[in-house]
């Protein structure tokens, strides 16, 4: 499914000549944190709900535009694009503009999560991994071929965090052979972070443990 399919028109951008007071209303009942403003039909930013508390009622739009946040995603950006712009703006509503900015739409963060939901990354059946290792040492393609060279699909991987010196990255695959990729993985110096009741590894060491423990409350 296309995400450019999520891109509504329920509600028409705010025009610049519209009231302070209407704004609010509008704002309070729907419980959006920006809405779209437009001026002569063009884009000019996004009100906020919580810096136009502070304008005043009898007021319009334009007398306050410098308040208005500049944010846009465009028809052609990728799902995961629309979610940096909602993460960085702190919004549940980005205007979409088309290649010759002109304004097409917005989409909602709710729209937007039903979209993720869909994607096999969350949708179909596998083990979650969390892998520590240096950020100059880490490789994309060499945890990709980790997985492969296991029998193991991916279904997905993402950066979950990162410093200056280390990155955590998330990878998500089908069942069956998790205990030969995060052997493989070790052997590779990554660092499990996650815990998984396939790991042989953590079960060998508990099970050491256990026996070190007995032998010295002999």
């Amino acid at each position: 499914m296309e995400i450019t399919n999520y891109i509504t028109n329920d509600f028409k951008p705010i025009d610049s000549q519209e009231t302070i007071a209407v704004v609010k209303d509008f704002l309070v009942d729907f419980e959006f944190s920006h809405f779209p403003i437009v001026e002569d039909e063009v884009y000019i930013g996004s009100i906020s709900a919580e810096d136009v508390e502070t304008c005043e009622d009898e007021k319009k739009v334009a007398d306050y535009k410098y308040t208005l946040e500049t944010f846009f995603i465009r028809t052609n950006a990728l799902w995961f694009e629309v979610l940096e712009v909602f993460a960085k703006n702190h919004s549940n509503v980005i205007p979409v503009l088309d290649e010759n900015n002109k304004y097409v739409g917005y989409y909602e963060m709710e729209d937007i999560i039903t979209f993720f939901n869909q994607t096999p990354f969350v949708k179909e059946q596998g083990a979650i991994i969390k892998i520590r290792k240096g950020i100059l040492d880490y490789s994309m393609s060499q945890i990709t071929q980790i997985v492969e060279s296991n029998n193991g699909k991916l279904l997905g991987l993402f950066i979950s965090e990162a410093d200056l010196e280390t990155v955590e990255v998330t990878v998500k695959i089908t069942p069956g052979t998790i205990n030969e990729i995060i052997q493989t993985f070790r052997r590779y110096n990554y660092e499990i972070i996650s815990e998984h009741h396939e790991d042989n590894y953590i079960t060998n060491l508990k099970e050491r443990s256990d026996y070190l423990d007995k032998y010295l409350n002999m």
